[in-house]
């Protein structure tokens, strides 16, 4: 029987937490993790509609993109959308799950999968995030610095985009004196030791720093382990905001602009002026992303596909690129698709459903 924590630490594992955006409210929002899943419910939004569907399908957890609560509630009086379908989640047992700028912030999460859309090919973070990486410095005594590297590694340390076991080693001497209270494994009681050690540097992500350590812990011989640990300010390549690829043949704008609106089934395509030449390079992001058009520009992409352009921002593509706006509900709509792949990974023992409800809250007139 499969508890909701095993399914929130899984997608955690893949898309931690600390990878959201301050604003977001990605996590357990309600329910018990502990309570066994009787099925399962994958939406974009969660609405009324969906909450009666997850009940209709006996199905007491939902997972969700956008978070149904961004900001605190003051009250539950049912006075709006939000409220109602919290309290009828509640009313019914239903946990809600959302994981939001988080899966949009790893590589291989909601931007890849329009990347896999378009047709794009070697994709690429678009705006890398910082602060998002530890460096471990220890030191070991030569012959262990094996099997102490080999659990740093099991750990999820030196793991560098698509190579493992990545460290940095340097011999040297390592002297200490063991007091009276010490347990040496090495030296004697009361005798300076001299000892030919290899000091190890990994980098890993910050949010596994504690089982890093612990593994650190366990695989050293020493009794004090001496070791130092960093935070970096360096760009995590796999971490962040939008995706930037190519397709495999240039092509026209029209016949991109129709090549993207039959990949991604859409409606229409808000757009600029189409540039004079083909296009190739293109970047991405999934939902509101204006705030990523300057990079996009920066990195020489010749059209920018996002959603929420407002009137005035599309003057600032300035005829450097194209901007074509596909809505926000149109951009992330596979997110359901992506969310469910993850899943199947790990679990076969309860019933998964994509949501045939529908929660686009914007209409087109044909």
């Amino acid at each position: 029987m499969t508890k909701i924590k095993e399914i929130i630490n899984h997608l955690e594992t893949i898309a931690p937490r600390s990878y959201q955006e301050s604003y977001d409210n990605s996590g357990l929002i309600t329910g018990n993790k502990k309570d066994v899943v009787t099925g399962a419910i994958i939406s974009l939004d969660c609405t009324e509609a969906v909450v009666k569907e997850a009940i209709e399908k006996d199905c007491n957890l939902i997972i969700s993109h956008h978070p149904i609560i961004f900001r605190g509630l003051k009250s539950l009086t049912g006075g709006n959308y939000i409220e109602r379908t919290v309290i009828k989640a509640i009313k019914h047992d239903i946990a809600i799950y959302a994981i939001h700028t988080n899966l949009d912030n790893i590589s291989q999460g909601v931007n890849r999968k329009i990347c896999e859309k378009i047709g794009l090919q070697k994709p690429r973070i678009l705006l890398p995030k910082a602060q998002t990486l530890n460096k471990l410095t220890v030191f070991v005594p030569t012959e262990n610095s094996d099997a102490l590297l080999n659990a740093l590694s099991e750990a999820g340390a030196g793991h560098i985009g698509n190579y493992t076991n990545c460290s940095f080693q340097v011999e040297g001497t390592g002297t200490f004196q063991p007091n009276e209270l010490a347990n040496p494994t090495i030296g004697e009681r009361g005798k300076l030791e001299k000892v030919k050690e290899r000091r190890i540097e990994v980098i890993f992500p910050a949010y596994l720093a504690n089982q890093i350590l612990a593994a650190m812990h366990q695989a050293h011989p020493y009794e004090e382990v001496a070791y130092y640990l960093h935070a970096l300010e360096n760009k995590n390549q796999e971490v962040g905001s939008g995706m930037i690829g190519s397709l495999s043949e240039a092509m026209p704008a029209e016949t991109f602009l129709a090549h993207l609106k039959e990949s991604m089934q859409l409606h229409c395509i808000r757009h600029t002026q189409p540039p004079k030449g083909k296009i190739q390079r293109v970047a991405v992001c999934g939902g509101a992303g204006s705030f990523l058009l300057p990079h996009a520009i920066r990195q020489q992409a010749d059209v920018f596909v996002a959603a929420d352009f407002k009137y005035h921002e599309f003057f600032d593509a300035e005829d450097h690129l194209m901007i074509a706006d596909i809505g926000h509900y149109e951009s992330e709509v596979y997110t359901k698709e992506l969310i469910m792949e993850l899943l199947s990974q790990k679990f076969v023992t309860f019933a998964v459903h994509l949501a045939k409800t529908n929660t686009n809250p914007v209409f087109y007139y044909k």
